[in-house]
């Protein structure tokens, strides 16, 4: 009701309906961790392209899986990805002091910084106390200026002080400066070579190495890199096979609701696969999946000969490209899970060999008649017969995280509201229309919204004990869809009429 009423009319109000609509998060965002020859190793990068990651990390190189990786991601249906770089803590980064208090260094380790100088460019009076800073690119005949800082001053109180201008915004360069009265003179300085410049240098970190676990572990974790990163949905380490380290990462993946992908050992094979994922399975296991064999494809640095690449770039795709064409709840996997890109496959399967490891939790990729090479299985490493977990299978699990995901996010309203049944009805109602809205789509098992899905959130879930602690429980049921991974088809053959 308005606040005053003091003369005859009409007055108009608006009441709230209590709706809140929740929207459903993204379901494939990939994360990527593996060294590259250059590139920021202070946060994620995000990146929409393969052309993002060339122009961020410089491209593929023969000494890295990760490029390779991310460009199986984007071909075979991502369009959104994260990268973290893992780079040699003694990885030299090229410096050059261009006057005594401006020095300029490489934004990160590594050789490529090497091709690169830096030209600086005194203005004309009577602004000659400001000056130009470029960015030449050495490696054709003719540098190239790839960044260029106008109006730049040596004056720490003005805007343009270069670390406030440059630092924030170049892919190449970083400096340092102190207060000074005037601009460093004109020239140009090559990086590596330049009075006082020490050349970079490429320290490889290598998946299956002790350094290349630190690294790793080291930015995938609790306040690590990675924890900077608003969502992610599926994590790939391409080639990296030691059990410990794996385990580990299913962990920091069941925190952040995420999913890991697992690339086979490169050197395994049906025989030595039928112990099992040995070591992969413990509890934090339902979040992640294993696939097996490695994926042979051509190699652009070798004039196109057939390399071997680990699987989790090329099945990552196949999620993604699943996730928007069908949904998170159907199984990556299929005679529509096409692996893009593939001459061939590291290990060519039969039947008999899948069906000994299918049942072990391994995911096989097979190349079929027909479809030629896809993803052929679809189960978590909880997905063992004789383990019977409920968590069996990656769409059930991924649609799980879909829905902790999203609701946790979509419920953020709820907090310090007060907690009694008008509340209650708002949440059951918010709630349940993004699930009923799920349903329409195909979501969940069942013939009605009451097969289909519940939520429950009233005085049984809530009780006083509950309210005085400022405690409000909400209980969300569904019923998963889960993947036909045997279809069983039974012919009988019909006598027809026997006269009697």
């Amino acid at each position: 009701m308005p606040a005053t009423l003091r003369q005859p009319g009409v007055y108009i109000e608006e009441i709230s309906s209590g709706v809140r609509s929740i929207t459903g998060v993204a379901t494939s965002i990939g994360l990527f961790i593996g060294w590259a020859p250059r590139g920021a190793v202070d946060r994620a990068v995000r990146l929409t392209s393969f052309a993002d990651y060339e122009r961020e990390y410089g491209g593929l190189d023969r000494r890295s899986m990760l490029g390779f990786s991310v460009q199986a991601f984007f071909a075979n249906g991502g369009s959104d990805a994260y990268v973290i770089r893992v780079a040699g803590a003694t990885s030299a980064t090229a410096s050059v002091p261009v006057t005594a208090n401006l020095t300029v260094s490489a934004s990160s380790s590594g050789t490529w910084a090497n091709v690169y100088s830096i030209r600086t460019t005194q203005r004309a009076a009577p602004d000659n106390a400001r000056f130009r800073l470029e960015v030449l690119d050495n490696t054709t005949s003719t540098p190239v200026v790839v960044e260029s800082f106008e109006n730049l001053s040596m004056s720490d109180a003005d805007p343009r002080f270069p670390p406030n201008v440059i630092n924030a915004t170049s892919r190449f360069i970083r400096v340092t400066a102190t207060n000074a009265g005037g601009p460093p003179a004109d020239g140009t300085i090559d990086i590596d070579t330049g009075a006082g410049a020490t050349a970079g240098v490429d320290a490889v970190l290598t998946p299956n190495t002790n350094d290349f676990q630190t690294a790793l572990l080291a930015c995938f974790g609790v306040g690590s890199i990675a924890d900077r990163i608003d969502l992610f949905n599926i994590v790939c380490v391409p080639g990296e096979t030691d059990a410990t380290t794996l385990t580990t990462l299913q962990g920091h993946c069941r925190t952040r609701r995420a999913f890991l992908i697992v690339d086979a050992d490169p050197a395994a094979t049906v025989s030595s696969l039928n112990a099992g994922a040995t070591g992969l399975t413990q509890s934090d296991a339902m979040n992640s999946a294993i696939y097996f064999p490695w994926v042979r494809a051509p190699n652009s640095l070798l004039g196109g000969a057939l390399s071997d690449f680990p699987p989790c770039g090329y099945v990552a795709g196949v999620f993604a490209r699943t996730d928007s064409t069908r949904g998170v709840w159907k199984a990556p996997a299929g005679s529509d899970a096409s692996i893009n890109g593939a001459a061939s496959l590291a290990i060519t399967m039969s039947d008999a060999e899948n069906g000994q490891l299918n049942p072990l939790g391994i995911n096989c990729l097979r190349t079929l008649p027909v479809y030629g090479h896809v993803v052929w299985g679809s189960r978590t490493l909880h997905g063992q017969n004789d383990r019977g977990s409920e968590w069996k299978y990656v769409p059930v699990r991924r649609m799980a995280l879909f829905l902790e995901e999203s609701l946790y996010r979509g419920t953020q309203w709820v907090v310090f509201e007060p907690n009694d049944e008008p509340l209650w009805a708002q949440i059951r109602l918010n709630i349940g229309a993004f699930l009923q809205g799920l349903f329409r789509q195909g979501a969940f098992q069942g013939r009605s919204p009451r097969e289909a899905y519940f939520v429950k959130c009233d005085r049984e879930t809530t009780t006083q004990a509950d309210i005085n602690l400022g405690i409000v429980n909400i209980f969300v049921g569904f019923a998963p869809l889960k993947p036909a991974e045997f279809v069983v088809i039974k012919i009988q053959q019909i006598a027809g009429d026997i006269p009697t």
